[in-house]
C-alpha cells in the first residue's frame, strides 16, 4: 500500500511540476511512534501488543487520523495511511494534517475490559505526541464511540477534560450529532453529484456493498432512501443478494444484535464475502479492508462506476485494468472523506463548546464533500486524468503550497 501511495503522490508531482526539495519533505513522515501495550488479560495472562501512531505531515493543520485494532496494521500500512490522511484532509480543504494510529490485535479476541485496559495503555503511552492542537485521534476500523471516550478518559486524566483531543466521541462527551453517520452519508453525497454531472439517477441503480460496518451499512441505509436498489451486501463471514433489493433495515437490526448479514432473511441468496464485488451491478462500493480488489479479480468486476468507502482497496494493478476497462473510480480520500470531515465539524464544536444540530451538520457536510467532488470532476475533465490523480493533484498543491509559505523548504 505505501508504494502505491506514493506512486499516486509522485505522478501528481510530476504533472504540477513539484519542487524536489519540497516533495523530498512530502515523501517522509514527521514521527512515527511506536509503543509496547502490555495487558493482563482475564485468565491472569499477560499479553503484550505493539501500538503505532505515524505523523506525516502537520503543515495545514494538527495532526488528524484514525486509531484502528486489527493485527495486520503494522507500521508499514500505518506509514501508508497517514499519507493517505494528508492528502483527504488536503482535498476536503481542512485545516488539519495527516496521521494514523493502529494497536495490533483482533478486537473480537478480548473481553470489554481487556479492550479498556490496551486502550487506556495506549492512550497513556502516545499522550506526549497527541492534543488539540497537535494530534487528535478518531475511531477506524475496529473501534468505535465507546473506544473513544476511554481514549479521550486517559488522556484527561493526564491532561484535564480535553473533548477536543479525540473525535468520534459518545454524544454526551462531546461527539457530534451526524458524526457516526457521516463517513458514509458523505460517500452518499459523492454519488449524489456524480450522479448530477453524469445525468443519471440513483432511483433504481443497483449498487453492490462490500462490507457492512459503520461505512457500508450507513452508505447502504442512505441510498436505498433516495431509492437505489441495494442488490448484494457482505460483511466478514460472507455476503447476500437479492435482485428485487435487499431490506436493508432487516440487516442493520441483524447485525446490530449481533449476527451476520446471511442470518437476516432466508429468501436472500448467500455469497461469498469476496463474491459481492463481481457480482452484477451498476455501483460497487468496496467498504471493507484495503487491497480487495487486485488485478486477480479486477477483470471480473461488473460495476461501471467503483465508489472507494474503505482506504486504498484497490489495488495499483488493479486501478490500471478498471481504468482500461473504461470502469470510473471515485477515490478512497474523496469518497470517504466525510468521515475525517465530520470528524472536523466535531472538534471545532468541542473547541467552542457548542454543539450544532444534526441538521446543520449533515448540510454542511453535504456542501463540503459536493464542492471537493466538482473541483475533482473539473480538474479531471481539464488534466484529461482520472479522478484518482485529479484528486491527488489538488491535494499535492495545497500541502505544496503551504509547506513552502511555511518555510519548511
Amino acid at each position: 500500500m505505501e508504494a502505491s501511495v506514493h506512486a499516486l503522490v509522485d505522478r501528481a508531482a510530476r504533472t504540477i511540476g513539484l519542487r524536489e526539495d519540497t516533495a523530498a519533505v512530502l515523501a517522509t513522515n514527521y514521527r512515527e511512534t511506536s509503543v509496547q501495550v502490555p495487558v493482563r488479560r482475564d485468565d491472569g495472562s499477560l499479553f503484550v501488543a505493539r501500538g503505532h501512531r505515524v505523523q506525516h505531515n502537520g503543515a495545514r493543520g494538527p495532526y488528524k487520523g484514525g486509531i484502528r485494532y486489527h493485527p495486520d496494521a503494522d507500521l508499514d500500512e500505518v506509514r501508508a495511511l497517514a499519507s493517505l490522511m494528508t492528502w483527504k484532509t488536503a482535498l476536503l480543504d481542512l485545516p488539519l494534517g495527516g496521521a494514523k494510529g493502529s494497536l495490533q490485535i483482533d478486537p473480537e479476541q478480548f473481553s470489554a475490559r481487556e479492550l479498556e485496559a490496551l486502550t487506556r495503555r495506549l492512550a497513556l503511552s502516545l499522550s506526549h505526541v497527541l492534543g488539540t492542537y497537535r494530534d487528535i485521534p478518531a475511531p477506524d476500523v475496529g473501534t468505535d464511540a465507546r473506544t473513544m471516550a476511554w481514549f479521550m478518559d486517559a488522556y484527561s486524566s493526564r491532561h484535564g477534560y480535553s473533548p477536543a483531543a479525540v473525535t468520534g466521541k459518545p454524544l454526551v462527551l462531546g461527539g457530534a450529532p451526524g458524526r457516526v453517520a457521516a463517513t458514509g452519508r458523505g460517500l452518499v453525497y459523492v454519488m449524489e453529484a456524480f450522479a448530477r454531472r453524469a445525468g443519471w439517477s440513483l432511483e433504481g441503480t443497483r449498487v453492490a456493498v462490500q462490507g457492512f460496518g459503520n461505512v457500508g451499512s450507513w452508505a447502504a441505509h442512505e441510498l436505498a432512501e433516495l431509492g437505489a436498489t441495494i442488490v448484494a451486501v457482505s460483511d466478514v463471514r460472507g455476503g447476500v443478494a437479492n435482485d428485487q433489493g435487499l431490506d436493508i433495515d432487516e440487516l442493520i437490526r441483524t447485525v446490530a444484535a449481533g449476527g451476520s448479514v446471511g442470518d437476516a432473511c432466508a429468501v436472500n441468496d448467500h455469497l461469498d464475502h469476496a463474491e459481492v464485488l463481481t457480482y452484477d451491478c451498476d455501483v460497487l462500493v468496496p467498504a471493507a479492508l484495503g487491497g480487495s480488489i487486485s488485478s486477480a479479480n479486477a477483470q471480473d468486476i461488473r460495476a461501471s462506476l467503483i465508489v472507494e468507502g474503505a482506504n486504498h482497496p484497490i489495488t495499483a494493478a488493479a486501478d490500471q485494468l478498471l481504468a482500461e476497462r473504461g470502469v470510473t473510480v471515485i477515490p478512497d480520500i474523496l469518497a470517504n472523506g466525510g468521515g475525517v470531515t465530520g470528524s472536523y465539524f466535531e472538534w471545532t464544536q468541542n473547541i467552542q463548546q457548542f454543539t450544532w444540530h444534526e441538521r446543520h451538520f449533515n448540510d454542511t457536510l453535504r456542501d463540503r464533500m459536493t464542492t471537493a467532488f466538482d473541483r475533482v470532476y473539473d480538474t479531471a475533465a481539464a488534466e484529461e486524468v482520472t479522478l484518482r490523480e485529479a484528486a491527488y493533484i489538488i491535494a499535492l498543491e495545497r500541502v505544496a503550497h503551504t509547506v513552502e509559505l511555511r518555510g519548511y523548504v
